[in-house]
């Protein structure tokens, strides 16, 4: 594993890369970071070399004004561009798996194939419980739920400590009222996709159903017992249903 910067368009981007072999980008979740991924990050580059960017807001990247998923997937494309990567696999877990979609919806040139990871593509996809806690949450509340990801924030963000409760507003903002694509949007999505996601995860099934029948020719998978965690609970399930299908011609 090593860790570096490099300039996105005026972002001073923080990535980290492990393993060898054909790229592949590990896109990570909201408020999460690099070494959150490590789980999986740990299993799939002893086939890929594994990418992990820090993306606008998040780790050591810094906090440069508005937070959306477009935009964040523009930056995500810069990264690529900059790190002279002409085409890569996703793999994506929650936010990281929205821009995935973005991705291959605005720049399938650069995707090769896609695992979009606990990841809704309507904002109304998430269950009502979740909307409930989301619409209630304080910074205070959602940095003890978070523990290591927020205290690894005020350690490494260029912002400081005291510029999270910033970043948790435009997130929350961003989770309550994005993403709002449509399943037409989501029709224009032709990199081969396996939708992967838990049985009881912060999303609807029933969402996640519409998500894989809206990606023509996409697989599904579904991880039973398991919650939106499972990218951390259950590395080696998610990891083995991602390396066959990554594998697979």
């Amino acid at each position: 594993m090593s860790g570096d910067y490099i300039d996105v368009k005026g972002l001073r981007t923080y990535y980290e890369v492990h393993g060898e072999g054909d790229p592949l980008l590990l896109l990570h979740g909201g408020f999460g970071n690099a070494p959150s991924m490590e789980p999986i990050a740990r299993i799939l580059s002893r086939r890929y070399r594994v990418y992990l960017p820090e993306r606008r807001g998040h780790g050591h990247t810094p906090d440069i004004g508005e937070i959306t998923y477009e935009l964040m997937a523009e930056d995500t494309a810069g990264f690529m561009a900059a790190m002279g990567i002409e085409r890569a696999k996703l793999v994506g877990y929650s936010d990281g798996a929205i821009i995935c979609f973005y991705l291959g919806m605005l720049h399938p040139e650069i995707v090769e194939k896609m695992i979009p990871i606990s990841g809704n593509f309507h904002w109304n996809g998430l269950s009502e419980h979740m909307r409930g806690v989301f619409e209630k949450a304080t910074p205070e509340a959602f940095a003890q739920v978070l523990g290591d990801l927020v205290s690894y924030y005020n350690e490494v963000s260029p912002d400081g400590a005291d510029h999270f409760p910033v970043v948790f507003g435009k997130l929350r903002r961003l989770f309550l009222t994005e993403p709002n694509l449509r399943v037409e949007d989501l029709s224009s999505i032709n990199a081969p996709t396996l939708v992967l996601a838990a049985d009881r995860d912060l999303m609807t099934i029933e969402h996640t159903v519409a998500l894989h029948q809206a990606i023509s020719g996409s697989q599904l998978c579904i991880i039973p017992g398991a919650n939106h965690n499972l990218v951390f609970d259950r590395a080696d399930d998610v990891c083995s249903a991602a390396l066959a299908f990554l594998g697979s011609a």
